[in-house]
């Protein structure tokens, strides 16, 4: 199927409205449309946040209605993703889509969702509408990777982010991370990435519904958890900590500035402890232990995120926390960070521990990989699964 420049060019305009909806459209896609009349103006644009309620096209649709009348019909519908065609909190958006009279869409994929994949299409087509998709779908999938992970499994997309030296490394023999000191400003930091890697983290942070590390990150590093962006947000970012035997200090950072968005998974409450946590702000709940390190089990933690309708996962967590994510097989990508330098010795962190693998053919596989570049670091961004296709 072939597309003009033109097709293009106000497909490029519809993922750029879309990406305005990162953590604006959760637990919904992120989806932007154009409409551009016969004589080749846009008329009407759009993108879907979830409080906003209406979907992009709906949007598009009626601003082109209220700036250029009757316009709208007979033009060209441009959107990142298939319009719906349930009744979900909206009427399907390809009916409002026939009733414009838009004559052709052009959309980069379909719907992921089970209750419209093709369907949109299909229903276009049956009222005469010439529909063509494909065009721009890699950058359309990623786009909504996690909305694609949630919507056919219930779970969140899940992300293994760590930065660290080129022999792996992620912290000094004291234990304590060297790419996460226990305060952010004032005295002379030894981080281990560069500070343009260690922006794009907080960039990986607001694309993100929740953050986890282990309570031992907690304790080395008194971090904050959270999304320092600066950009607009539906909801604050969910900080999660795993914490088998509730030891999250109360004077740490995370408790002090808690409201309502740190959630502690434990496997042991101490009763006291609980109370003087949630009467902080501090929510806990508790799960079995999982097989293996005495943590809290990572795949009822993951799978109780997804019933809180947490779309993304970005997991920051120390060497425990990361083995525990690749052994359980929760991790669905990684994105690794590496700074020029080597570290060395045997005491030293590295990226995961715990028991390991115990041959190469069971080794983790990351596929279609991409490499970045931030200031004198490279990173790697790959995939474990495809998020697209359903977990038996």
């Amino acid at each position: 199927m072939s597309f003009s420049a033109q097709d293009e060019k106000y497909m490029r305009q519809a993922l750029q409205l879309a990406r305005q909806g990162v953590t604006l459209a959760s637990p919904n896609p992120r989806v932007g449309a154009v409409v551009v009349s016969n004589a080749g103006d846009v008329i009407g644009s759009g993108f879907h946040t979830y409080d906003g309620v209406k979907h992009a096209e709906v949007l598009a649709l009626e601003q082109a209605q209220a700036q250029a009348g009757g316009r709208a019909k007979g033009g060209t519908l441009y959107l990142n993703l298939e319009p719906c065609s349930h009744q979900g909190r909206t009427g399907p958006c390809c009916d409002a889509v026939i009733a414009a009279g838009i004559s052709r869409v052009v959309a980069a994929m379909a719907d992921p969702n089970p209750q419209v994949s093709g369907q949109g299409f299909a229903r276009m087509r049956a009222a005469g509408i010439t529909v063509q998709s494909g065009l721009m779908e890699t950058e359309a999938r990623k786009l909504n990777e996690a909305f694609a992970k949630f919507i056919l499994t219930k779970l969140p997309l899940v992300t293994l982010k760590s930065g660290m030296t080129l022999d792996g490394k992620i912290a000094g023999p004291q234990g304590h991370s060297i790419n996460a000191p226990a305060h952010e400003a004032g005295g002379a930091i030894a981080w281990v990435t560069s500070k343009e890697s260690r922006e794009h983290v907080q960039q990986l942070r607001h694309e993100s519904d929740a953050i986890m590390v282990g309570v031992g990150t907690v304790v080395a590093d008194d971090p904050l958890l959270t999304d320092r962006t600066g950009l607009a947000r539906r909801r604050g970012v969910l900080r999660v900590i795993l914490d088998s035997k509730l030891r999250l200090p109360l004077e740490s950072r995370v408790v002090k500035t808690a409201k309502n968005d740190v959630l502690v998974f434990c496997s042991f409450a101490e009763e006291n402890k609980r109370r003087e946590l949630e009467a902080r702000g501090v929510r806990v709940e508790q799960v079995a232990l999982g097989l293996s390190e005495g943590r809290p089990d990572m795949q009822k933690v993951v799978a109780r995120l997804g019933e809180l309708n947490i779309t993304s996962l970005l997991i920051e967590g120390g060497a425990l926390v990361n083995w525990e994510a690749l052994a359980t097989s929760v991790a669905d990508k990684v994105f690794f960070y590496y700074a020029p330098k080597i570290l060395g010795g045997t005491a030293s962190i590295p990226f995961a521990s715990g028991a390991g693998f115990k041959q190469m053919s069971e080794a983790v596989v990351v596929k279609n990989m991409t490499l970045h570049r931030f200031g004198e670091d490279f990173a790697m961004e790959g995939y474990l699964r495809d998020p697209y296709a359903a977990r038996d």
